[in-house]
């Protein structure tokens, strides 16, 4: 490490992260892709058994302002279970297809999609709990494991009961290189921001639904890929969200 700017403070990895990735006038990268190597935009589980899930609803719903103005972090649930159309609402609020070609409801960065997102169901009616991959483009679940998961999931989101009391626990990761592929190295500045979008989408359908949410980013990342089965290095979780009913 070294001191940052002759001011005392010493550079971490955190500073060079900001410093390194900065676009500069004149100096832009150049761009040369390969398309034959181009990643495909969805993962596949082609063994799991598939959990199908209700349609979207997409008409009328709760006012936006409304819902802007009563979304805030919540840590304390009830012992009650969430709905499967409930969950269905979340998961297309998430990530959903909104258009024929592909767009979905939150952006990406070169609509790219880097983001995978996968749950931990803890208390869902007609859903076995374990943990479960949201397939994207078909709108269900692959199974993936099977069983109760509170205490590890709660573990791993170091040691936070939030994670065990909630209904569901979504994971996000990132498939780096579907962004990598791209936009090289400045590709991680952009997935971060694209898991944020997709929480935020999360967090308003769920006061949309009168459900709480809390966004995780203090985590055991080698403890949530070991839990969902990613080797951390090609794909590694970026940020997790708790959701269930409010106490």
């Amino acid at each position: 490490m070294k001191e940052l700017n002759g001011g005392g403070r010493k550079e971490g990895i955190g500073d060079r992260f900001q410093q390194e990735l900065k676009y500069h006038r004149g100096r832009l990268p150049v761009w040369d892709f390969d398309w034959a190597r181009k990643p495909e935009p969805y993962k596949r589980y082609p063994d799991a058994s598939k959990v199908q899930l209700d349609p979207p609803q997409t008409d009328d719903g709760a006012p936006l302002w409304a819902v802007l103005q009563k979304r805030r972090s919540v840590r304390h649930f009830k012992y009650e279970p969430m709905t499967k159309s409930e969950l269905s609402q979340l998961l297309w609020a998430a990530q959903g297809i909104t258009v024929p070609w592909g767009a979905r409801t939150a952006p990406s960065a070169g609509a790219l999609y880097p983001v995978e997102t996968y749950i931990v169901a803890n208390s869902v009616t007609d859903v076995e709990p374990g943990i479960y991959h949201y397939a994207v483009d078909r709108h269900e679940l692959d199974q993936l494991r099977v069983g109760d998961f509170r205490i590890l999931v709660a573990q791993a989101a170091l040691d936070q009961e939030m994670a065990y009391h909630a209904n569901v626990v979504f994971i996000w990761t990132a498939v780096f290189e579907r962004s990598r592929w791209k936009y090289k190295q400045r590709a991680y500045r952009y997935i971060y921001l694209d898991a944020g979008h997709i929480a935020q989408n999360v967090a308003l359908a769920a006061v949309a639904s009168d459900l709480g949410s809390c966004q995780i980013a203090a985590l055991y990342d080698d403890e949530v890929n070991a839990l969902i089965g990613v080797d951390g290095v090609e794909e590694s979780v970026v940020y997790m969200t708790v959701v269930g009913k409010e106490e």
